[in-house]
């Protein structure tokens, strides 16, 4: 199952802050896929923001979200507590549960979304292959930037610690650029005031 949750976060490293909030709040095992989508102004919200998606087990329920989804606010936000709005299934609360449904549809259906948690994620460090990379994760693809199709499993990727994939047509795909010395790099750089180091 997938849970959409909104809190109207204004910036990815605040949502990222959140996504990972919620799945400790959860206590999710494992290595859960999880995303940030934009949601544009008016289709949940006044304001162009940032919501959340995250694939659950079976066990969570819509009835153990009201209490599970506000404990993740202090830690996320550093401002008064907030409701998160969120959507399970048939199910939704809040007052942008617009924005989290919408999250919820674009993961479920791998239209779109910006994949931040994911198995194998914390493996890919430093510089590996693509091969290597695609092997050790649960990334599908490797894409070039303005290249008609993949590179080859041998060409090396230098990661800079910072993984983003997105979701293309069904397929967690990593979307790279040129870099030094023949390599590629992952197209999304390090924001350079990381949300949090603990999630690294």
């Amino acid at each position: 199952m997938i849970l959409g949750f909104d809190a109207g976060s204004r910036t990815l490293p605040e949502a990222e802050h959140l996504l990972h909030t919620v799945v400790r709040a959860l206590g999710l095992p494992g290595e859960p896929v999880g995303c940030t989508h934009f949601v544009p102004a008016g289709q949940a919200g006044d304001e162009p923001h940032v919501a959340c998606s995250l694939a659950v087990p079976g066990t969570v329920t819509a009835a153990a979200l009201p209490a599970a989804l506000p404990a993740a606010l202090p830690a996320a936000l550093d401002e008064p507590p907030v409701a998160v709005s969120w959507a399970l299934g048939g199910e939704r609360a809040g007052p942008l549960a617009a924005g989290a449904a919408l999250a919820a549809a674009e993961h479920e259906a791998g239209r779109s979304g910006r994949v931040v948690t994911f198995p194998g994620r914390d493996l890919l460090t430093g510089t590996l292959s693509a091969g290597e990379l695609r092997a050790g994760s649960a990334i599908d693809l490797v894409l070039l930037l303005a290249s008609p199709g993949p590179p080859p499993d041998d060409v090396e990727i230098v990661t800079n610690d910072h993984v983003r994939p997105v979701w293309r047509d069904g397929l967690m795909t990593l979307l790279t650029m040129p870099a030094a010395g023949g390599r590629i790099t992952p197209a999304e750089v390090p924001n350079p005031t990381p949300c949090c180091a603990d999630h690294t």
